[in-house]
């Protein structure tokens, strides 16, 4: 596991070599059909290959091993990468929402449809696949970065989907004749309001993947617990311990960074105990709390169960 993380970021090169690719076929679909909801899709490809640049950095400088100056490591930058990720996006719903508004009131006729949405699914099907592996992959070494990277993608998957489902009900409306009363009054030919609309519409949706993203990073940055199944999973070792060697334990205390968790605990047992006896304990503890959890940092602390001081924590 101690080579693990370097690896990591050759899933920000992959992501970047998604990014460039589904910039270049969305732009051309652009360029084709005139669609505005196609434009915000090849924006918001924009946003990923800034996102996958910033990715690779990130991951190459959270591998590095502890130092005299960085005693924990330096997996916590993993944070300032998924708090630009939330930014980027929030920012693409905006470029997004700002496009579609102006079509919505400057409408324009579009062209060569099924082209464009043939060229738009594969840039969608390329996205997909590597959206997959980057959150399975995040999970499976928590990995911030690289899961909130996964989840930037398929915000760009779902926006695709949403916009392709317009384009294809705009192409088959204007085959049809069909017609809406509000388009009619905006001089526009048939369903082609749904274009402008359904980008308002992905807009509104990637806001809240941006907001969730956001609210990660800043817990966090902010020392936040491990999650409440991790931190069961240490107590119930403790109270194990609690229960076979008639000891206590109090000031349990966890965190995270990255892909490292950290926790530390106060161990309280007899006063006749040796230090031997009491060492081979948390020794224990450590190992099976180790064998639950992995790569968690424990720093525990032994004290006399008799003595009243022993309970005193603040």
């Amino acid at each position: 596991m101690a080579d693990a993380p370097k690896s990591l970021a050759a899933y920000g090169w992959l992501s970047i070599a998604a990014a460039v690719s589904t910039i270049a076929l969305k732009s051309y679909a652009y360029w084709l059909t005139g669609s505005v909801g196609l434009l915000s899709d090849a924006l918001e490809s924009v946003i990923n290959l800034v996102a996958a640049v910033i990715m690779v950095a990130v991951l190459s400088i959270s591998a590095r091993p502890p130092d005299a100056t960085h005693a924990y490591g330096h997996e916590k930058i993993e944070y300032f990468s998924s708090g630009a990720e939330g930014v980027m996006i929030l920012l693409a719903a905006f470029s997004i929402g700002f496009s579609a508004w102006d079509r919505l009131w400057h409408p324009q006729a579009l062209q060569q449809l099924d082209l464009g949405i043939a060229i738009s699914v594969f840039a969608s099907l390329i996205n997909l696949a590597v959206a997959r592996i980057l959150i399975r992959v995040g999970r499976n070494r928590q990995s911030i970065t690289l899961e909130a990277d996964g989840k930037h993608l398929m915000t760009d998957v779902w926006t695709t989907v949403g916009i392709l489902v317009g384009i294809a009900l705009i192409s088959v409306g204007n085959r049809f004749e069909a017609s809406l009363s509000l388009a009619k009054s905006l001089g526009m030919n048939g369903w082609e309001i749904l274009d402008p609309l359904l980008a308002i519409g992905v807009a509104l949706h990637i806001v809240w993947a941006g907001l969730q993203l956001i609210r990660r990073t800043v817990s966090g940055l902010l020392d936040a617990a491990l999650p409440a199944e991790e931190v069961r999973a240490i107590v119930a070792v403790l109270e194990q311990y609690v229960a076979s060697h008639a000891i206590a334990y109090h000031a349990l205390r966890t965190r995270y960074a990255g892909a490292r968790r950290f926790m530390s605990v106060h161990v309280l047992v007899p006063g006749q105990w040796s230090v031997q006896q009491g060492h081979d304990l948390l020794e224990d503890i450590e190992r099976r709390i180790m064998d639950n959890l992995d790569n968690i940092d424990i720093d525990t602390h032994l004290e006399p169960i008799e003595d009243l001081a022993s309970w005193e924590h603040k």
